[in-house]
């Protein structure tokens, strides 16, 4: 399946997903049910949600764009990028791969920019939360489908998010503008925004599945803070 075929096949799943938990609070909403009715229907929405503080967003928004994470995540990228010799115009040696680095990491920032931003303004809790059931598919499905949702209002129901869908393209679509060669273009910055977007599903799924509580060694690596909420029993 191609890499487009597959990214198209997650946006529709994690849309479909979502549409019934929306429909239910939009419904509640409309007849005066109180938000504990959407939170007791939600599977996923946790009876100790909490949204997360201003502080809290700064923190794993400072840590998601600009920690040891993206730094390491765009040194990898470059050198794939440098084996390649992609874009060619760069060339290779120190100074080519000195301008892949700094064009993954421009990426990784805005991207990154983009979704708090837009979460913000939205107010949408784009946080990752790990699954509340048991069993190796239902975990999973969870982390595929948060990789296009997020929780919104004080119950913290399920919802499409636009920041979560926009923002891995927002980076990728800058980059071939303003400082990619000239023949890079909107087909290529939506190519790379698909990566982009296939890598937040591998970091969901690395969330969901290793991360093991805030002893751990995840936890002391500071993995949890990369778009994941605190769990309620690290409180």
């Amino acid at each position: 399946m191609k890499l487009s075929q597959s990214v198209l096949l997650l946006f529709v799943i994690a849309t479909l997903a979502a549409l019934p938990v929306t429909a239910k609070a939009q419904a509640l909403a409309d007849t005066g049910a109180p938000s504990e009715s959407v939170a007791s229907s939600t599977p996923q929405t946790g009876l100790f949600y909490a949204r997360p503080t201003q502080a809290i967003k700064l923190h794993n928004y400072l840590f998601d764009a600009f920690g040891p994470y993206p730094m390491v995540g765009a040194a990898a990228v470059a050198g794939v990028g440098q084996v390649d010799n992609t874009p060619p115009a760069w060339g290779q040696g120190a100074a080519g791969y000195g301008k892949r680095f700094g064009s993954d990491f421009g990426i990784a920032a805005i991207t990154t920019t983009t979704r708090y931003g837009l979460a913000q303004a939205l107010k949408e809790d784009t946080l990752y939360y790990r699954c509340e059931c048991m069993g190796l598919f239902p975990r999973l499905k969870h982390a595929v489908v948060s990789t296009l949702t997020a929780r919104h209002g004080e119950d913290g129901h399920r919802v499409f998010s636009f920041s979560a869908a926009v923002a891995p393209y927002a980076g990728t679509v800058t980059a071939v503008y303003a400082w990619y060669p000239d023949n890079y273009g909107a087909r290529s910055g939506l190519r790379m925004g698909n990566y982009n977007l296939l890598g937040n599903v591998g970091e969901n799924i690395l969330l969901e599945f290793f991360y093991s509580g805030p002893h751990s060694l995840l936890s002391r690596m500071h993995l949890n803070d990369r778009r994941a909420a605190p769990d309620p029993d690290s409180k």
